[in-house]
């Protein structure tokens, strides 16, 4: 049963991770179509990462109310009605109207299942469980490729609407396999702390401010990494698209490869070593080399960043309590979307004032910034080496 609920988890992350690269693979035959210019793909973002941090600001009250299981199958409704929403716009404003259910039914199920496996799964299983979130982010481009090749974009949304329907109704079907962990949980029933009560915690804003950082760096990283190697490096537009997507490669591999890693060395260190890999990759993009320098550096990069993240969240529960997790974690995930929403449009700013070359500078500084808050988090908590006692013992 343990077995069955986790492979359930894991596909509600591979649902959570499908939605996320349709919008920026479809938009430039979607702005087309719609008669919009190309900036307004921003609003869009801008709304359904608004709707994630409200939803995983309320994700624990949500989570206590309904159960992980019930959030779960809501959101991932939630989502699917938006994402069929999306393939029936033939306006922009309606792009506006459906964006809000997409980013409200995201943000809930992303802090919900984050903290379940916080709770009650080994390490591994963090890594693994956003190595699948990569899974979904690497295969919708290529069903919006399809949809563009064989007919219209609207499609691609149709299609991985259709996946998430059928998610939702797997997940209703097996609404009682989430009862294995009911005995464990019960350490959630108490009232939730909410926002004031968690920034009261020692240790909890040195660890907001460190997840933001990260989320900004590798955001960033993500997100103008075709933009670094067409005007620093002079290449063309479409090879640097092909570069870019080592990064989400590195990422995802790193993520699998996370989870073979000895439970021994435990969260705190696997978060100093994927930042000294990270660094690494930064200081490859900082020499003044041949271009296979620049596309190394990125996909060390991406493999640096892949155990940080879940790393961060698994380690709540031992930080600041089981009883808390569940609101410091729907916090976390809202401190997340707020760097990775806007800090690198600010990048973006600054490459057009300064110039693009300043990638690997900007990028030092969150990643010097998010290692300090996270140090002095473990450090002020002082429990780095300690684990749950109510995580299953799982392989």
């Amino acid at each position: 049963m343990y077995s069955l609920l986790l492979a359930l988890i894991y596909l509600s992350f591979i649902s959570l991770g499908l939605p996320d690269s349709l919008l920026g693979s479809g938009w430039p035959a979607i702005h087309t179509d719609l008669n919009v210019p190309v900036s307004y793909m921003g609003i869009i973002t801008m709304i359904i990462s608004g709707g994630t941090i409200i939803s995983s600001l309320f994700s624990d009250k949500l989570t206590r109310k309904f159960g992980v299981r019930g959030v779960t199958a809501i959101s991932v409704f939630l989502t699917a009605v938006a994402l069929f929403g999306f393939s029936f716009s033939t306006k922009f404003w309606m792009l506006i109207v459906f964006a809000i259910p997409y980013g409200l039914g995201a943000g809930a199920v992303d802090a919900a299942l984050n903290n379940y496996v916080a709770l009650h799964y080994k390490s591994r299983h963090m890594s693994w469980l956003h190595c699948f979130w990569g899974v979904g982010a690497i295969v919708s481009p290529f069903v919006m490729s399809y949809a563009l090749t064989s007919s219209v974009w609207n499609n691609g949304y149709r299609i991985v609407g259709f996946i998430q329907l059928g998610i939702t109704v797997l997940l209703l079907i097996t609404l009682p396999v989430w009862n294995v962990n009911k005995k464990a949980a019960e350490v959630q029933s108490q009232k939730s702390i909410g926002l004031i009560g968690a920034l009261k915690i020692k240790g909890v804003p040195f660890i907001l401010l460190g997840f933001l950082a990260y989320c900004a760096m590798e955001s960033t990283a993500m997100g103008w990494a075709s933009t670094y190697f067409v005007e620093v490096k002079d290449i063309s537009v479409d090879r640097a698209a092909q570069f870019a997507s080592l990064f989400y490669i590195g990422i995802t591999v790193s993520r699998f490869v996370s989870g073979f890693v000895p439970e021994k060395l435990g969260d705190r260190r696997m978060i100093i070593i994927g930042t000294c890999i990270l660094v690494c990759g930064i200081v490859m993009l900082l020499i003044p080399a041949p271009i296979p320098f620049a596309i190394a550096g990125f996909v060390l990069i991406g493999f640096g960043c892949g155990p940080i993240y879940p790393c961060i969240i698994h380690s709540t529960p031992t930080n600041f309590g089981a009883e808390n997790s569940g609101s410091i974690i729907g916090i976390q995930m809202a401190s997340a979307y707020v760097g990775s929403t806007f800090l690198p449009p600010l990048f973006g700013l600054l490459g057009n004032l300064i110039g693009f070359h300043i990638m690997p500078i900007y990028l030092i500084v969150f990643t010097a910034f998010m290692l300090v808050m996270t140090e002095s988090t473990f450090r002020l908590t002082r429990k780095a080496d300690s684990k749950p006692t109510n995580k299953q013992e799982l392989s």
